[in-house]
């Protein structure tokens, strides 16, 4: 039977993207090729997650992989599901294993990055490519990034997006932020790339709305200067920094919330938009990177980060979003991203890699 490992060494960032992207992949992809047989999905996991899959398939994180790998002896395909992936077979002594190398973003190259910085970033990932005998990007925009910035050489380069998960029911728990007012919703790590202290113009102009901001309080100093220019303009009250939160708290705020924003300035894909329209919710979105390809018509774009702009936009489009009752147009493209396919896509890949 062919074997396919799954590297799940990112699970170490609980409540992370990454990590709910190697939870539903490899559990999606070990119940399609039980259905089809002649393969198996075994999973390379931190201890801390050993329950996370079916512990026959799980291969425990141990000081020693450094030196020997002994689960690779029976390895057929290896996927590395991130371009920082660490534990990447050696292709001279693991000969035999080919490797499945995901790029989920070439974002150093949007963010206002050195070029220094940049150039480190694009050699890491080059030096995967090369190690590599196939490559998935999980949007066109990054596809079309790797084309352009990287060598692949004949490696074929596969789209396949992400899936988005049935989320759990909502609930809060008694120390949950419970907003006072209606509320505007973004998710992600609060850092300069997602861009959220644009959003406080609204809080200028809406008296009658706060922010949330749910995920990981990633730079210490954007997030300093964020608090500081709301407390300039006089909402620093109806600014709300959660942190990470929980599958069921994430649930409530996607549910209770007037809008979704996410003005981010670079994005591999943009799992919480389609999250977000699921629920139906109006998106407010950049033109930015892969966002316009993930959104398409269903979602509001911010053009410019200028004031007026965000403060039209957001006016503009939930003026729309009431007129033309669209809702079921949001929730049907959120349809079109579903972990059930990209399994089966990346299945498909595994195949042709026996």
């Amino acid at each position: 039977m062919k074997k396919v490992i799954l590297d799940c060494d990112l699970m170490r960032f609980r409540n992370s993207g990454l990590y709910y992207y190697c939870l539903y992949l490899g559990n999606y992809v070990q119940s399609i090729l039980q259905q089809e047989g002649g393969a198996d999905m075994g999973y390379y996991i931190p201890m801390a997650e050993e329950g996370s899959f079916n512990k026959k398939n799980n291969i425990i994180e141990r000081k020693f992989h450094r030196f020997v790998k002994p689960f690779l002896w029976n390895c057929d395909v290896w996927h590395a599901p991130f371009q920082s992936g660490r534990m990447v077979p050696d292709r001279k002594i693991d000969r035999n294993v080919k490797i499945l190398l995901t790029i989920h973003d070439l974002n150093t190259l949007h963010e206002g990055r050195s070029w220094e910085e940049q150039q480190k970033s694009l050699l890491q990932t080059q030096q995967l490519i090369d190690k590599s005998d196939a490559i998935v990007c999980i949007s066109e925009f990054t596809r079309n990034d790797v084309l352009k910035n990287c060598k692949v050489g004949g490696r074929p380069v596969y789209v396949i997006y992400n899936g988005a998960s049935t989320l759990v029911s909502s609930s809060l728990h008694s120390s949950s932020y419970k907003p006072k007012r209606p509320f505007l919703l973004g998710m992600g790590y609060v850092n300069r790339k997602k861009n959220y202290h644009v959003l406080l113009s609204l809080l200028k102009a809406n008296e009658d709305i706060e922010l949330l901001i749910a995920g990981r309080l990633d730079e210490p100093d954007y997030i300093r200067n964020m608090e500081q220019t709301a407390k300039q303009f006089g909402v620093e009250d109806r600014l709300r920094l959660l942190g990470p939160v929980t599958e069921h708290e994430k649930s409530w705020y996607l549910s209770n919330c007037r809008a979704f924003v996410h003005p981010s300035r670079a994005e591999g894909f943009g799992l919480p938009v389609v999250e977000a329209m699921s629920f139906g919710k109006p998106v407010f979105i950049s033109k930015l990177t892969s966002l316009p390809e993930i959104g398409g018509n269903a979602a509001f774009y911010f053009s410019s980060f200028d004031e007026s702009h965000i403060q039209h936009a957001y006016h503009q489009g939930m003026s729309r979003y009431q007129n033309e009752d669209m809702a079921d147009l949001i929730k049907k493209r959120s349809q079109d991203f579903s972990w059930e396919k990209s399994a089966r896509d990346y299945v498909r890949v595994y195949q042709s890699l026996f």
